[in-house]
């Protein structure tokens, strides 16, 4: 086992991005933001990767009143698109450039996927349960005021009032999108 451990460390400390010239065709990033970013990246992850764990660690720090894990784990799962459990720098730059400078039907989109936790390309009330109780766990009991037990299931009734437009039980891309737009 260590020394699978050993050949797998060898071969994700050795990861280094493509060409930033090539990301900056791809992303709304200038090279210098991305030189900026990807320093930043090594820094937080030397091996040029990050698991899951790390990535959990990296996010508990911006809730220090909350457990972060379950929401990490579900944003990790969107950033990591090859779903191979790491996500490369490239990876995060796709997503952050989505994000912060996307267009809002870019940013609609990925926010779906995130949502859509088995990548069927629907959205069920489960998954959307899943992720707001994960939203509430992670802002922390301070936050709010005292919460009842079942406010993420109201939350998401209310979601899906508004957003299930055929009344199938499921929410897709195209709904997704027309109802946050409106």
């Amino acid at each position: 086992s260590d020394k699978i451990e050993d050949e797998l460390e060898m071969t994700t400390v050795c990861h280094r991005p493509e060409g930033l010239e090539q990301l900056e065709a791809q992303t709304n990033f200038t090279k210098r933001e991305l030189q900026v970013l990807y320093r930043g990246f090594k820094n937080e992850c030397p091996s040029g990767v990050v698991n899951e764990e790390t990535f959990k660690q990296i996010y508990a720090q911006f809730f220090p009143h909350g457990d972060a894990s379950m929401y990490a784990h579900y944003l990790f799962n969107a950033f990591d698109t090859a779903q191979n459990g790491s996500v490369k720098f490239e990876d995060f730059v796709m997503a952050l450039s989505i994000l912060l400078r996307g267009t809002v039907h870019e940013k609609l989109r990925w926010t779906f996927n995130l949502y859509d936790i088995n990548k069927d390309g629907y959205i069920n009330k489960e998954e959307m349960t899943d992720i707001v109780k994960a939203i509430y766990d992670m802002m922390g009991k301070y936050t709010y005021p005292v919460l009842k037990e079942d406010a993420p299931r109201q939350h998401v009734e209310v979601f899906f009032q508004k957003m299930d437009k055929n009344k199938d039980g499921v929410v897709t891309l195209d709904e997704f999108i027309e109802s946050c737009q409106e």
